[in-house]
């Protein structure tokens, strides 16, 4: 997973390649323009942005783009994030060209007609008003907006029903001619292409930079390669807030501002949060909140990195009576963390799980692809899995000590209550 070829288009387009003999590839761009990029106003517009892409270009009808890529077996899908918007597809080899074709189209050439955004704005309305009905999802979305008040990485992707339905036509033009372009996107692919043909298959339809000079990318800076973003400092920790729904259940989330993308405390962290509330059974967080005790369904933990901070939390359902409890056990678990350093044992099959996980997730070609390409976006540089278990393998039971003391002191966490 190390054998990366990479190359930068005179329009500035970034390709990265990593060969795989599977009978599938994997391939899309990955454009920095997400959530965080939306001005005052714009609030819900990547998202909606990312919707309008595949209704309709010069070339093709919304019909037409599904088809060329559906109709010989292969599958065309996005989502946006907080900093990026992905587009991507699952295809066979013999395919390829007619999937850079039909990416490369609705990436940089879709006319965001009127009457399909008039169409097309009820649909995401419907996914708001889906997502709204989900507290366990919606919660995610209120903690961020809580812990990054004020601040575009709060938002709500989605954004209101009320802002997408003032969205017109020119609002999706301004949005994408400011992010849509070669300089600001990544074409990212796995599997059994030649690489030495992927400049002649993109260059032709790719097109020119409207940008001018390209500018060299750091793989640490916030700084978005067209220009600033807003960047965030330390944020106060906020009282228990509890928010009344109407729901049999009730949704908890306690955390943190955390470390961004680029800090090298991220490692000890993300071996902690493993630890804490991981995807395994034998979590302390599952263990101790459901298979002792009986008291949720769901717990786990998880860190978000960003550019230039981050974020850590806990997620657990309960009954309503069961949420002081809960939060008591929660707060145990935490504090031995911050107690009491790991042992020698401890430590070593802490690491030996995440090497495991890793190993596994890796083996997920799809997940893999979307996540070398989004990494090289941002950090310029190709995602490595041997440095990464290196990072881990090297953290003592004092850089775990020091990073838990340092994020899970009472004073530092926020907590939000759905009941």
């Amino acid at each position: 997973m190390t054998n990366y070829n990479t190359c930068t288009l005179p329009s500035g387009l970034r390709i990265i390649h990593l060969p795989s003999a599977s009978p599938v590839v994997y391939c899309g761009y990955a454009v920095g323009g997400g959530t965080r990029h939306e001005l005052p106003g714009e609030e819900g517009l990547a998202h909606f942005c990312e919707h309008l892409s595949f209704k309709g270009t010069a070339r093709r009808t919304s019909v037409q783009i599904l088809n060329a890529i559906e109709g010989v077996g292969g599958e065309l899908n996005a989502f946006t994030g907080k900093e990026d918007t992905v587009f991507y597809v699952a295809i066979t080899p013999q395919h390829f060209r007619k999937a850079v074709d039909v990416l490369t189209d609705l990436v940089f050439h879709s006319e965001y007609p009127q009457h399909e955004v008039e169409k097309e704005c009820e649909v995401v309305c419907d996914e708001i008003e889906s997502y709204e009905d989900s507290p366990s999802e919606l919660i995610y979305d209120d903690f961020e907006n809580l812990l990054f008040e004020g601040h575009p990485l709060g938002h709500n992707i989605l954004g209101t029903a009320e802002q997408v339905r003032s969205y017109r036509s020119e609002d999706a033009r301004r949005f994408t001619q400011r992010y849509y372009c070669p300089q600001n996107a990544v074409f990212f692919v796995s599997g059994n292409v030649d690489f030495a043909k992927l400049p002649s298959i993109i260059g032709p339809i790719s097109p020119m930079s409207p940008m001018g000079p390209i500018s060299p990318i750091s793989p640490i800076s916030p700084i978005s390669p067209i220009g600033p973003i807003r960047p965030i400092g330390p944020i106060s920790p906020i009282s228990p807030i509890t928010r009344h729904r109407s729901t049999h259940q009730a949704h908890v989330m306690v955390g943190t501002q955390a470390f961004a993308a680029s800090d090298p405390r991220r490692w000890a962290l993300f071996l902690l949060n493993n630890l804490l509330g991981g995807p395994s059974m034998n979590s302390r967080l599952n263990l101790a909140l459901r298979e002792r005790n009986a008291l949720v369904y769901t717990v786990d933990s998880q860190m978000v990195t960003y550019s230039d901070t981050g974020l850590w939390s806990v997620y657990f359902g309960c009954d309503p009576a069961d949420v002081k409890r809960c939060l008591r056990l929660v707060r145990r678990e935490l504090d031995r963390l911050m107690q009491h350093p790991l042992s020698a044992a401890q430590l070593s099959r802490a690491k030996q799980q995440v090497h495991g996980q890793l190993a596994i997730a890796s083996d997920n070609r799809e997940q893999f692809a979307l996540d070398f390409g989004r990494h090289y976006l941002h950090e310029g540089r190709e995602r490595n899995l041997d440095e990464l278990l290196a990072h881990i393998d090297n953290l003592s039971a004092d850089d775990l000590l020091s990073t838990a003391q340092q994020l899970f002191a009472p004073d530092r966490l926020s907590t939000l209550i759905y009941d």
